[in-house]
């Protein structure tokens, strides 16, 4: 929200300080992002002077400068060497003396100093438009009217505008301060609290009375719900042109762009109030019948940026006889606006639900001005009353007369919403103890009507600019905003009461796998939960979750798995030569089932590109691979206390993995490890591989929590370790070797390690050689090597009997 200090300070009762006000503002919850200065002429004009040129003639060493002497009002006139073609005798021009700082249209900054051109000694400088800011012309040096005042300054004359401007975080309850006059009233209340009695200086006309009453125009409203309240005014021979110059000033300060003196009225009162207004070219209104209604679905409808929108039966719209004129709330029709040869318009302030224009204006991807105001919720009382303002400020600024009465259609007055609070509970949620009186005072000076008070209880009406009061808890806020933010008294002991944490176990296992990673070397990311529908297959497509107001075609459905989201990661920093990258990230999936059910799922993700670190002289650098994330997964399954994993080979994945694994867990599946596929890759524009893990966070913190962990004294004797090399067929894995050793009941066995695969046709066909290293520990004496050798002695028999292996001597 931005802000003129210009503006504002018309509305306070006396003049405050911009650094004053800007902490008033933050103080009473209106928080001033930045305050800035601003110039609609760079630099002020500041050193800038009018002179008289008394003599202009050739310079001797160049065809196209003269040499001229300039009267600015000094002891002596100044020789300056000019360039212009129209320099003549006589004139009166703008000259920047030495020192001084000029700020062109276009280009940096420029100050003056003596110069020598052509060897000829130039003392200042004879100005264009375009060399000080004033406009873009460059056909020649600015010549002034015969009679200004020789010496007078420039910004005399010209009168640049300069103001303070602030930018305010404002949080999107606060539609009461959307403009100048609510914040105004905002600061009023301060004032009244803290300093005395201060009331915002209306900018409502006092009496009104329209030039004539020929009123052509009729007003209807058929849909009451959607617009509770219209009301409309005729203007007639209006001109239309540029705005005067303090209009332009006023809204070029808040970033709002001139457009013409009948749009800049409504978007001048829109910031001045918070009140949106629309201006109709009456010779457009068919019928002379204004009709506020919905129309049929699918109806074609051009909008004032010509493009032509489907409308939907659910959108409000203004109509004249015949056809759509404008979308209420939301942006005018290209057939009813306000144009050039316009010279009667009808002038509309209203009412409309705020739910109808924010589906609206969402659905047709029109976030306007006007739309967020309304959305927000206006204030129905003030219609008429700005209705009356925006009149006569179009009267003064194009001419012409209010040709009607003002017509106002309002159905069914809405009530004020009333509130009680409690002066205790007042004190229990703001922890400060506030006397009744500071309460009323506050209150009323926000414009809250008292309706009555009890020993305990104060019960008022609320204004309609305060849409977003509605509980007790509301009126609290109100009282410490503008008792000030900062006052809050901070207590000089704070007791809290223990509390255990009922589901901390996941919490305590994230963190635990956070500093695990981190200490890895990984970064942690966050992507974005909405991506794009083109990454997906149709299969996928069919449980997704798609965006019904998406503000993005690339942003479309809510990402049913996390890979996709990673990989643009991972793409962005590979095309800015960031190859080598280990990454996770903690988020959800989104998933329907088509019949209003919807599930999401939490997931811990990992992605492994490029070299496992920066190549060295004495660092050799590998392809992170499936085998690293792998020993990663195992890693986290340690540190969380996990029973032993078990992987298979998985192909539920196969339209996006080269090669992938399962892990699970006492039959229960907590992770998918995927080599990335070369065609999943090239949809990104990955040139490297990409290994995936996916741990299903749930599923994960459900293992760890049935795995009592127990601690257990390390064993005084020593471990003993065999090692055995298998001959097995091509296709026996390591998973099976385990299942292999779990037949056998072995407690001494404490670990199984795989150490060396060897393949060769001397082995046997289609035969390869798997080295395991086992090791035996007794808790309570020395192994003996008898006991050893029968303990392998069983595992070998087990893996003949379970894989049909050889001993390989």
């Amino acid at each position: 929200m931005t802000i003129s200090y210009n503006w504002l300070s018309e509305y306070l009762p006396w003049s405050i300080e911009p650094e004053k006000l800007s902490k008033i503002l933050t103080s009473i919850g209106l928080e001033v992002e930045s305050l800035t200065f601003y110039e609609n002429v760079k630099g002020g004009l500041a050193g800038l002077t009018v002179g008289e040129v008394l003599t202009a003639s050739q310079h001797p060493n160049a065809d196209k400068l003269k040499i001229t002497t300039v009267n600015i009002g000094a002891e002596a006139p100044l020789q300056i060497v000019c360039g212009a073609s129209n320099v003549a005798v006589g004139q009166k021009v703008i000259v920047a003396t030495i020192g001084t700082t000029i700020y062109p249209s276009a280009g940096d900054p420029l100050t003056m100093r003596v110069a020598k051109i052509r060897g000829e000694e130039s003392f200042g400088m004879i100005c264009a438009e375009d060399e000080i800011g004033l406009g873009t012309s460059h056909d020649g040096i600015m010549v002034l009217a015969a009679d200004t005042v020789v010496g007078t300054p420039a910004a005399t004359l010209f009168e640049p505008y300069q103001d303070w401007v602030y930018e305010i975080g404002l949080t999107p309850n606060r539609m009461d301060a959307m403009s100048h006059y609510g914040v105004a009233k905002d600061v009023c209340a301060y004032l009244t609290h803290h300093e005395k009695e201060a009331k915002p200086v209306a900018p409502f006309p006092s009496s009104f009375a329209p030039d004539k009453n020929n009123k052509t125009i009729a007003v209807s409203i058929e849909n009451e719900t959607a617009c509770k309240r219209y009301a409309g005014i005729e203007l007639t021979g209006v001109t239309v042109a540029d705005s005067p110059s303090w209009l332009k000033n006023r809204l070029t300060a808040i970033g709002v762009r001139p457009i013409n003196n009948i749009v800049d009225v409504t978007n001048y009162i829109l910031h001045e109030t918070g009140q949106p207004l629309h201006a109709f070219d009456a010779a457009a209104i068919t019928g002379g019948k204004v009709i506020v209604k919905n129309v049929a679905a699918g109806t074609a409808f051009t909008t004032l940026d010509t493009k032509e929108r489907k409308l939907q039966d659910s959108d409000l719209l203004i109509c004249n006889a015949t056809d759509p004129m404008c979308i209420a709330g939301v942006f005018g029709g290209a057939a009813s606006g306000v144009h050039a040869g316009t010279t009667s318009i009808f002038l509309e302030s209203a009412w409309f639900h705020p739910t109808t224009i924010r589906k609206t204006s969402l659905h047709h991807g029109l976030r306007t001005d006007a739309a967020t105001r309304f959305e927000k919720g206006v204030d129905i009382a003030s219609t008429v009353q700005v209705l009356k303002r925006a009149a006569l400020l179009i009267k003064e600024v194009a001419g012409g007369s209010i040709s009607s009465d003002i017509t106002d259609i309002y159905p069914a007055v809405t009530p004020k919403t009333e509130v009680a609070v409690k002066y205790h509970y007042i004190k229990k949620l703001s922890g400060k103890n506030y006397h009744p009186e500071a309460v009323k005072k506050i209150l009323t000076a926000l414009g809250f009507e008292v309706l009555g008070e009890g020993i305990d209880e104060l019960r008022v009406a609320v204004p309609y600019s305060k849409p977003d009061i509605s509980i007790p808890a509301d009126l609290v806020e109100e009282i410490l905003r503008i008792d000030g933010l900062d006052n809050i008294e901070i207590p000089t002991t704070i007791t809290i009461s223990p509390a255990v944490e009922v589901a901390s176990a996941k919490e305590v296992i994230k963190e635990k796998t956070t500093q695990f990673l981190v200490g890895k070397g990984f970064v942690e990311i966050f992507t974005n939960s909405i991506t794009n529908s083109q990454y997906f297959t149709p299969a996928v497509l069919e449980t997704a979750v798609k965006m019904m107001n998406n503000l993005s075609a690339d942003l479309d459905v809510l990402r049913p798995s996390m890979l996709e989201t990673g990989l643009e990661t991972i793409a962005y920093n590979c095309n800015r030569r960031n190859h080598n990258l280990r990454l996770f990230e903690f988020g959800k999936t989104y998933a329907t089932s088509g019949s209003g059910q919807y599930s999401e799922k939490e997931h811990l993700c990992i992605y492994l590109s490029g070299l496992d670190t920066e190549e060295g002289w004495r660092v050799k650098s590998k392809e992170q691979d499936l085998l690293m994330a792998k020993g990663i997964l195992q890693a986290i399954a340690t540190i969380t206390g996990l029973p032993p994993i078990s992987w298979s080979l998985d192909d539920t994945a196969k339209d996006t993995a080269s090669t992938c694994v399962a892990a699970t867990v006492g039959g229960i599946h907590i992770a998918a490890l995927q080599e990335v596929s070369p065609k999943k890759r090239q949809q990104f524009d990955i040139k490297q591989g990409v290994v995936f893990v996916d741990i299903d966070v749930a599923a994960l913190v459900t293992a760890a929590e049935k795995q009592k962990i127990v601690y257990k004294e390390v064993s005084k004797f020593p471990a003993v370790q065999r090692d055995l090399a298998l001959v097995v067929d091509r296709a026996v894995t390591y998973a099976a070797i385990e299942l292999a050793v779990g037949t056998v009941k072995l407690p001494k066995l404490k670990g199984i390690r795989l150490f060396d695969v060897f393949e060769s046709d001397k082995l046997g066909v289609n035969k390869k050689s798997m080295a395991l290293s086992f090791t035996f520990v007794d808790e309570e004496k020395t192994m003996t090597d008898t006991e050893t050798d029968s303990m392998v002695s069983k595992l070998i028999g087990a893996f003949e009997k379970e894989l049909g292996a050889e001993i390989r001597k």
